[in-house]
């Protein structure tokens, strides 16, 4: 049993300095994550510092028609938000695809943006992985690796992002706002995340000693019309062999406009810009979203156990867009 030291941050200053002066802390949102990994000693910090007590749990409008959303909203308050409902229909269903019920009313939208891979390998201290020990090699690329990434992988780590909300919050251009001892950051979303390279230990591109304290979601009327797809082994609390996330502008015969991200696929939030490009002013037709879904995936690579996801994701984007071009037309 090792003994783990617990304070409760009273402001964001609180926060930053508690943090500051204790060296491998770590901060506790909902624990949904944390506490797992400190139960099975992948975590071993010698403090936590609580900040759920912190005036974050609002979402709020922005100047520009956009939202701001705290980082200690629930998740399950931001999936029930009636603006988050109306203008980002996406984000709430990917929030409501993930985890169940009662982990939802705990977890937390800074958690979820923190949380780490689900990779076996990375829970086991006894297999080796160099996301846990830097250097040690990773068991995954010979052993069990179906639910692995196909994009963004390297020889030091094959481990896919497990969350649902964060691949909606790529596809949303939203932006990260970080506060540190020196000053607030605002990080756009589709470079918080990481690809593993040579340093798969380092999820994020936050320093050790910022929190998070908020998500910018900007005015999009695009995300009106958009839908997230989560393709897994059972219909609840599983995590993503694929997702898509993806919202659809159509004028006359043509794609407008296009946002589309994947999960389950990659160390990060995937946006699939290859693809968006290949769409826009584009005919709206099958031809014109198979050939953007392969354009995408022309670099994705697979192991034995985990190839089938390439077909899988191609057929997954087509079929949601697919869906998103008849709703637009429809109107």
């Amino acid at each position: 049993m090792r003994n783990v030291a617990y304070t409760r941050a009273v402001d964001v200053q609180d926060a930053i300095q508690l943090m500051a002066a204790r060296p491998g802390a770590k901060f506790l949102g909902g624990g949904t994550n944390l506490v797992d990994l400190m139960r099975e000693n992948v975590e071993r910090p010698e403090t936590v510092i609580d900040v759920t007590g912190l005036p974050l749990d609002r979402v709020e409008e922005r100047a520009d028609g956009g939202l701001s959303i705290g980082a200690t909203v629930r998740n399950t308050a931001l999936a029930h938000d009636r603006r988050v409902r109306e203008r980002y229909p996406f984000l709430a269903q990917s929030v409501l695809s993930g985890a169940s019920g009662q982990i939802r009313n705990m977890a937390t939208v800074g958690g979820n943006l923190m949380q780490r891979t689900r990779c076996p390998y990375f829970y086991d201290p006894a297999a080796r992985c160099n996301k846990r020990t830097p250097g040690d090699g990773c068991d995954a690329i010979e052993g069990y690796h179906r639910d692995h990434a196909i994009l963004g992988a390297s020889p030091s780590c094959i481990a896919a992002h497990p969350s649902d909300l964060c691949v909606a919050l790529a596809a949303l251009d939203a932006t990260v706002r970080v506060e540190g001892p020196d000053c607030t950051r605002e990080i756009p979303f589709t470079r918080f995340h990481r690809l593993p390279g040579d340093t798969p230990e380092r999820d994020t591109e936050l320093r050790p000693d910022e929190l998070v304290t908020a998500v910018g979601l900007p005015a999009l009327p695009i995300a009106a019309n958009s839908a997230y797809r989560k393709v897994r082994d059972r219909r609840s609390y599983a995590f993503a062999l694929v997702s898509v996330a993806a919202a659809v502008a159509v004028d006359g015969d043509r794609i407008a406009d296009v946002r589309l991200a994947l999960g389950g696929v990659a160390h990060r939030p995937w946006r699939a810009r290859v693809a968006e490009e290949a769409m826009r002013g584009a005919p709206a037709t099958a031809d014109t979203l198979q050939a953007a879904a392969d354009a995408e995936l022309a670099d994705a690579r697979g192991y034995p156990g985990n190839a089938f996801k390439i077909e899988l994701a191609r057929r997954t984007v087509v079929d949601v867009l697919l869906g998103l071009v008849a709703r637009e037309g429809a109107r």
